[in-house]
């Protein structure tokens, strides 16, 4: 009876008995299509087990292999781990409930196991063929059919950025490293000295951006480039970077000047915008290059950077504004501003739903000893705390910060008028502030007269006009006005 119980219950329940399978899992990757192609790699360098992938969320996709029962895994994951063929994180996923996508060619090449039937002559057309008599044809390639491309090898290259032979030095230069570089893992190579690279990386991709990378000092300059095959072990492994190779035609280079603006805006040059290549602005394009990491090719680097700005701008809430009172015309974060008044030379904006941004246009008659009051007063008022001076004829600048602000003014004497602007920012955001700056800076512009001039002007009489004494424009009751002689 108690064997019989035994037997029921695993026909009952075949899954208790059954092994449970699992998939490799290797990586994951935005979107299904990245996915495909890096599980296309993949295949090609485990060989004998299918790779696939299927959905984390609504941006990742996962890479695996299998699937497989849970005992043979365990004994393939760890084989493919210490060999380095595999990531040194790759885990174990179950595959109930998941649905997976294969290879279109099904992954694994199988061709050993396709049976082929002996060729026969076909006595009508006095040709061999592996088809039995009146058999169909279709879907079987001929030599007329057009060949599909290759599939591209699997990334298998390292940038190596630097070796040690002790292991607790190389841990902490590797907790370095990913304050740059958060893809570095730390190998343990064949020789037993310890190395922090990052990859894989194709070929080409990997050259391109080792040269990249150390033209803009973002690596070493004897950094170098290592196969899979001279790696070793995976101690501590990294991430694979999203490095993309060039494309055989790269695009122009934007205007200079634009670059120059571009390369000042991310806080990377401060030279002059004038759109002349020298040392200063070619390595500055380099160092945007590294540190940005959308291409290693500087045309399409900077144009990422044109991109990033214009989504900045839109994030920020920049916008043109035309002051009214002071005449004056510039950019600025309009989302975050509200006008609050005008009083004697200034016009103010304050912060718009408690955003800590304040921004305080001014315009005077006046000259250099003016302009250095003006900002005596800004100081005076907290507007810029503690500040950093920088004046000279005709220009005068104020930067400093607080536990609770950002402070920026910039003034200038143009035309008989001092002229001006006061930047104050929350602290909590200073990546953004000198950034906002640089757009005022770089719009900044008189749009018209102040509003008291274009009420005096407004009021003066006309020439040649009587006034209410009499007079006529330019004239006193002491001294009346000339009248022509007719």
């Amino acid at each position: 009876m108690k064997r019989l119980a035994i037997l029921l219950l695993s026909v009952a329940l075949p899954g208790v008995a059954a092994a449970e399978d699992v998939y490799i899992r290797i990586e994951a990757k935005r979107g299904a299509e990245a996915a495909m192609t890096a599980a296309a790699g993949w295949q090609d360098r485990v060989g004998d087990l299918p790779a696939v992938v299927f959905p984390l969320n609504a941006t990742w996709t996962a890479i695996a292999l299998g699937p497989m029962p849970r005992e043979e895994a365990e004994t393939r994951i760890a084989a493919l781990k210490a060999a380095g063929t595999i990531p040194g994180d790759s885990l174990l996923t179950p595959a109930e409930g998941i649905t997976p996508t294969a290879l279109p060619d099904g992954g694994v090449d199988r061709t050993a196991n396709t049976s082929v039937s002996e060729p026969v002559t076909d006595p009508a057309a006095g040709t061999a063929t592996g088809t039995a008599a009146g058999a169909s044809t279709a879907g079987v390639a001929t030599p007329s059919d057009p060949v599909a491309a290759p599939t591209p090898p699997a990334p298998d290259r390292f940038i190596r950025l630097e070796a040690f032979q002790d292991r607790a030095e190389a841990d902490t230069a590797l907790a370095k490293w990913r304050e740059t570089i958060p893809e570095a893992g730390l190998w343990q190579l064949p020789d037993g000295w310890f190395a922090i690279a990052v990859g894989p990386l194709s070929e080409a991709a990997s050259d391109q951006w080792r040269k990249a990378l150390a033209e803009g000092k973002a690596i070493p300059e004897d950094s170098l480039v290592s196969p899979l095959t001279e790696m070793g072990s995976n101690l501590t492994p990294g991430s694979t970077p999203d490095w993309p190779a060039n494309p055989e035609t790269p695009p122009e280079m934007p205007p200079l000047a634009e670059v120059q603006e571009l390369l000042k805006w991310v806080g990377i040059y401060d030279g002059e915008v004038d759109g002349k290549s020298g040392p200063q602005t070619r390595a500055a394009i380099a160092a945007g290059v590294a540190s940005q990491r959308s291409s290693a090719d500087p045309a399409l680097a900077m144009r990422a950077l044109a991109e990033a700005r214009e989504a900045w701008r839109g994030q920020m809430g920049l916008a043109p504004l035309t002051d009214d009172y002071t005449g004056l015309s510039l950019t600025a974060p309009m989302q975050r501003l509200a006008h609050e008044r005008t009083e004697r030379a200034l016009s103010i904006y304050g912060p718009k739903d408690e955003s800590g941004a304040a921004l305080i246009l001014f315009s005077q008659p006046g000259g250099q000893q003016e302009m250095l009051d003006m900002m005596g007063l800004v100081t005076a008022l907290g507007w810029v705390p503690a500040p950093e001076r920088v004046s000279s004829k005709g220009k005068a600048t104020l930067s400093g910060q607080n536990e609770t602000h950002i402070g920026r003014a910039e003034a200038r004497v143009a035309d008989g008028q001092v002229e001006g602007w006061v930047l104050i920012w929350p602290v909590e955001d200073a990546q953004n502030a000198p950034r906002v700056a640089a757009e005022i800076r770089d719009s900044f512009a008189r749009a018209m007269p102040t509003r008291a001039v274009r009420d005096a002007e407004t009021a003066a009489p006309v020439a040649g006009e009587g006034t209410a004494d009499g007079t006529t424009e330019g004239a006193t009751a002491e001294t009346p006005a000339v009248t022509p002689a007719n």
